[in-house]
């Protein structure tokens, strides 16, 4: 059997030739055997992988080579690299259609026809992916992982819940026909990717979260309502003075949702929440911290209910959420299809809630003296 020194020489010339097929991997593969700390070797192995179409062997081995070296700036762009061709693997494939020539001899059909789906491909969210969220920095997170999540967000565009959201929003005097645009993607904090609505700075927030376990102590995925006092306002005033003025109401008229929505939630919606919490994987989450998962929907209401200060908090949210250590949310979470059909029905189960915040909003809006968006 080679040593190691030749192992590793035998492996560093066949990465300098750029041949990384099965030689090179078998190479590569023996030398992380008999010297399991040689991040050159894991590294080269998963480009091996990667080269070979096997991304599952691939996510492990670089995984193998973070835990030597977080720092590892090859394996990190290698990440990168293995979601872009997850993701190319999942998108959509266009067909085209060949006519037959129409003769007036053969008459033509009325029959109804299956329309293939036109909405876009979803790619699932697994255990790659929360490894790439939880090892990159926020930006390159958002470049590596932003097309599999604005695909969610597209597909949840062509669903019945997306449609009656839009409409509660053009009855509150809003523009708008789409709910989710592109490139509203946010990564906040490093392992956290957030998406929210299209919206103005006052509303509360339809939101769709990732974050990865290396940051918040687990993988996992939300989706619900939001409150954001830190979302950049939307005004086309050149002024500064107008700009700061504008702010100024906006800020005024979030936090008097927040606590419109929290009267609503306190009287005649908390057994209805607390109720769908119960069944439905729901909790709360407040500021920079995890989701209450320790605490029962009842407490975790009075939680929300009791936040007083939504500046201070700088984001309060309940909603439901799946957690990548349980096995069913696994399964859904890496389905792209049951993932869609999970976040359309966890929205469309708190839209009568919403709905009714936004009638509130309304309503208090047009109060004299009320400030104005």
């Amino acid at each position: 059997m080679p040593s190691a020194s030749e192992l590793q020489q035998r492996a560093v010339d066949y990465a300098r030739s750029g041949d990384f097929g099965p030689e090179a991997l078998e190479t590569n593969r023996e030398l992380t055997r008999v010297a399991p700390t040689n991040e050159g070797a894991w590294t080269r192995l998963s480009r091996c992988y990667l080269e070979s179409g096997l991304l599952d062997e691939a996510t492990a081995t670089l995984d193998a080579v973070l835990q030597l070296n977080p720092q590892n700036t090859i394996a990190r762009s290698l990440q990168m690299e293995v979601t872009r061709r997850r993701s190319a693997a999942a998108g959509p494939v266009v067909k085209t259609r060949t006519r037959a020539p129409r003769t007036t001899s053969a008459p033509r059909t009325t029959a109804a026809r299956p329309r293939a789906s036109r909405g876009p491909v979803v790619g699932g969210f697994g255990r790659a992916e929360f490894v790439t969220l939880g090892q990159l920095a926020p930006p390159a997170a958002i470049e590596a992982l932003g097309a599999r999540v604005e695909s969610l967000l597209l597909a949840l565009n062509d669903g019945p819940f997306a449609a009656r959201a839009v409409e509660a929003r053009n009855r509150a005097g809003l523009s708008g026909a789409r709910l989710f645009r592109r490139n509203t993607l946010r990564a906040p904090s490093p392992g956290q990717l957030r998406a929210f609505h299209q919206s103005v700075g006052w509303e509360p927030q339809l939101t769709v979260a990732f974050f990865a376990a290396s940051t918040w102590g687990r993988d996992a995925m939300s989706v619900g309502i939001g409150f954001n006092p830190g979302a950049p306002r939307a005004t086309n005033d050149d002024d500064d003075a107008a700009d700061e003025a504008g702010e100024q109401h906006r800020q005024e008229r979030l936090l008097a949702t927040f606590e419109q929505f929290q009267q609503l939630i306190a009287g005649p919606w908390r057994g209805f929440l607390s109720q769908w919490m119960s069944g439905s994987g729901g909790f709360v989450q407040l500021g920079d911290q995890p989701p209450s998962t320790d605490l029962l929907p009842q407490a975790a209401l009075g939680a929300l209910i009791g936040c007083n200060d939504l500046r201070a908090a700088g984001w309060a949210f309940v909603g439901r959420w799946l957690f990548a250590d349980r096995a069913n949310d696994a399964e859904i979470l890496a389905d792209g299809r049951r993932l869609v059909t999970w976040t359309e029905t966890s929205f469309s189960d708190l839209l009568p809630l919403w709905a009714s915040l936004y009638r509130a909003s309304s309503s208090a809006a047009q109060k004299p003296g009320a400030p104005t968006t």
